[in-house]
């Protein structure tokens, strides 16, 4: 059989998977905050949040990613971290346990394969007694279909960090807020930057970066799987820390108005000439320590 027939099959296997929940003859406990309810929380409340997509439940069943190998303790850590046992800590995962009218056509199939597969991981490491909130907070834009509340939205994500100095710790890559106005609510912005791969083998010469800083300090992370385990250390030690992951690039497509997932020139400079040659210097100013 065909590649094409393989993944007819597994979708309309997905398919009928899905309608079984739907209809009531399978269950599934968990519950997911809406976005607006998680952007309250953040805004509002004083909690760190680690965030899980589909990449760290991909790690979970054995699987490495595109920029992170995976490794034993990883997957430990990352069940561990799902079970959401901290108060002061929420974790996201995806809203797709109910209806998935809110995605994309392509999106709802995509959701619909992944639930077939890491339905049971959900299911056995979260915690049906609490609370998860919604991992879309960072992914807002490209998957959703009906976009009218994307501006609200990001409007108040900027408001997270609004007069508060912020410490952005990411790869070399990622230039969080560079060329937007992402970052520009904040009263001040430093940047730690971290290796663009594999960033958990470094994650104690970074975690030291970081506690450099006072506690006042409000860290935003883009680290991969890495910013889970960073977000975890630094609230355990006392520090605010959310795991924002790829909320730039999303920002970006929202305000290009791409209509599907496309290149963002940033992310492919590297280097202080490359990135002076692009007009960022303040961007290179913010930059106080290094880990890469």
């Amino acid at each position: 059989m065909g590649f094409d027939g393989k993944r007819l099959i597994k979708d309309v296997l997905a398919q009928i998977d899905y309608l079984f929940y739907r209809a009531g003859i399978k269950k599934c406990p968990l519950r997911v905050h809406t976005v607006e309810e998680t952007i309250e929380e953040l805004v509002h409340g004083s909690k760190s949040m680690i965030r899980f997509g589909d990449g760290e439940i991909t790690m979970i069943r054995g699987r490495s990613l595109k920029l992170q190998q995976v490794e034993p303790e990883i997957i430990d850590g990352l069940k561990r971290m799902l079970s959401n046992e901290h108060e002061g800590l929420i974790v996201t995962i995806p809203d797709i346990f109910g209806d998935l009218s809110i995605y994309r056509r392509q999106s709802r199939q995509f959701w619909k394969d992944h639930l077939f597969f890491s339905r049971k991981i959900y299911e056995k490491y979260c915690n049906p007694n609490r609370e998860y909130y919604n991992t879309s907070v960072s992914r807002f834009y490209i998957t959703i279909d009906d976009k009218s509340r994307c501006r609200s939205q990001i409007e108040g994500v900027r408001q997270i960090w609004k007069d508060k100095d912020v410490v952005v710790v990411e790869g070399e890559r990622t230039h969080n807020g560079v060329g937007n106005d992402l970052l520009d609510t904040a009263a001040s912005v430093e940047r730690i930057i971290g290796p663009s791969s594999d960033a958990y083998g470094r994650l104690e010469e970074i975690m030291n970066c970081c506690r450099e800083y006072p506690k006042d300090r409000l860290f935003l992370i883009s680290l991969g799987v890495a910013a889970k385990f960073l977000a975890e250390k630094l609230f355990l030690e006392g520090y605010r820390a959310l795991d924002i992951g790829n909320l730039d690039m999303e920002y970006e497509w929202y305000l290009r108005g791409a209509v599907e997932k496309e290149e963002i020139a940033k992310h492919s400079i590297v280097g202080e000439e490359a990135n002076r040659s692009a007009g960022y210097d303040v961007y290179l100013s913010q930059i106080v320590k290094r880990a890469d």
